[in-house]
């Protein structure tokens, strides 16, 4: 009997402890539509914990024992906890849930068992995994093909991070997290490596360990499976497959991607022309309406993976086409006679370089500012050189405070100390309120970009509202 099926009878009642993040919330509306009873906490109200709510799953905000539903407290023996890695030690509710001898797993253990005997699409990364799974997700959606997926991020065109298959043996696209070595639980029959640079050091300790872990999952491809790997990536990533597995490399040239590149790319407007170069053939004329080189060379990738699921060229062409990304990826806020303001997910320095070079390629003369907020004390004390020459093709740079997530402060870690490293003619320090009050009093600037994984996106509706 299938381990999903097994997980899926023995738990009725299913509780998640930070049900409010992106990957658990997509699991939680998994159970929903599978007929659980699902509720859950997280720390912060959210427009996301508000769908949740909408969508009939209890969510409360304070970390109290009582605040558990009574089905839960009522019910040990039938009811799974989910745990995300971001959930503090010192939490009450998890510490009584641990008392009474709960089924408590790691979001990823979950994962593994609802993909397990199912096809699986893995896509793994130090960055670019959530646009290139949401792509994949699309692609095979878009081309009538029955198709699963858990995503990291809210997909425009599915107006959510979920895509519920109708078979169980339906393929399904699945984020693949390295964070917490998270991605192990998976075993796909294909995997898309996007990057393997260095980050989440607080948990590897080193690159090496990391670019260890990246194959330990490569390794993990089912037999006669099929590996997409960036030209960016680690050479050992490839020598782990197994014996069998179909290894092709991708980049934006031939030179970088000799199974699968572009040729001819052309920015125009708001939308990024190429010929794709797949495995079985070649497509010309792609038109791709999220910008940017690094979303063209994510799209190579996808639009390989939709072609081994058998999508046609002029499916392939139409899909492609209709992709309108994800949200806070890249993500066109206002765009007027006067100002452009983008929205970016990007955390990490090589995804800051890739953004603002494209944001650069579509607008190569005018005024650039942007609004970074650093996440993590650790990333930004590991990584610190590197944000200040990125954010460094900016005109101006404002930063925020470090976002902490789930980090106590480190001595001297703060934004200061990416000041002195950006080259920008103007740079600062700034307040939310100061960011506000500046949008609307220093209107030095015609492209407006706000970066950052931390709450930067509650800025976004006051700066439209400014900008409009």
């Amino acid at each position: 009997m299938p381990a999903a099926f097994i997980l899926m009878q023995q738990f009725p009642y299913i509780f998640f402890l930070g049900i409010g993040g992106i990957g658990m919330s997509a699991l939680a509306r998994w159970f929903k539509a599978n007929g659980h009873s699902v509720s859950g906490y997280d720390k912060t109200e959210t427009p996301l914990t508000q769908a949740l709510q909408t969508e009939g799953i209890a969510v409360h905000y304070v970390d109290e024992v009582e605040n558990i539903p009574a089905e839960i407290r009522e019910n040990p023996g039938q009811t799974l906890v989910v745990l995300t890695p971001a959930i503090p030690a010192d939490s009450r509710e998890w510490a009584w849930l641990r008392a009474q001898g709960y089924d408590i797993r790691k979001r990823s253990q979950v994962l593994g068992v609802l993909t397990q005997g199912r096809p699986t699409i893995a896509v793994a990364g130090t960055h670019g995994k959530t646009t290139t799974s949401s792509m994949v997700a699309h692609l095979l959606h878009h081309a009538g093909l029955d198709a699963g997926a858990f995503l990291g991020g809210i997909s425009v065109n599915l107006g959510s991070n979920l895509l519920l298959p109708k078979s169980p043996q339906s393929p399904v696209v699945v984020e693949a997290d390295e964070y917490d070595r998270s991605f192990l639980t998976l075993h796909p029959n294909v995997a898309i490596v996007t990057s393997t640079d260095a980050d989440h050091l607080d948990i590897y300790g080193n690159k090496e360990a990391l670019v260890e872990s990246f194959c330990q999952f490569v390794a993990q491809l089912k037999p006669g499976g099929t590996l997409l790997l960036n030209h960016t990536a680690d050479a050992r990533v490839a020598a782990a497959a197994p014996a069998g597995t179909r290894v092709l490399r991708y980049g934006l040239t031939a030179a970088q991607g000799p199974e699968l590149f572009a040729e001819n790319i052309t920015p125009e407007g708001h939308k990024f022309y190429f010929d794709f170069h797949g495995p079985q053939r070649i497509v010309k004329g792609l038109e791709l309406a999220v910008p940017g080189f690094h979303n063209v060379e994510n799209m190579l990738a996808a639009a390989a993976v939709a072609q081994l699921y058998g999508v046609g060229e002029e499916a392939l062409r139409e899909a492609v086409a209709a992709y309108r990304g994800v949200k806070r990826r890249f993500e066109f806020i206002v765009t007027n006679s006067d100002k452009v303001y983008v929205d970016d997910y990007a955390h990490h320095p090589r995804e800051i370089e890739a953004f603002l070079r494209s944001l650069r390629a579509l607008y190569p003369a005018k005024q650039l500012r942007v609004i970074f907020q650093p996440h993590l004390f650790t990333r930004t004390r590991d990584f610190a050189e590197g944000f200040s020459q990125s954010l460094s093709l900016a005109d101006e740079v404002v930063l925020l405070d470090i976002y902490p997530a789930r980090e106590m402060p480190l001595p001297g870690v703060t934004s200061a100390m990416l000041l002195g490293g950006i080259t920008a003619p103007r740079k600062s320090i700034q307040t939310k309120e100061e960011v506000l009050k500046n949008a609307q009093n220093d209107a030095n600037f015609a492209v407006l970009a706000t970066v950052g994984a931390g709450d930067i996106d509650t800025l976004v509706p006051k700066l439209k509202a400014i900008l409009l």
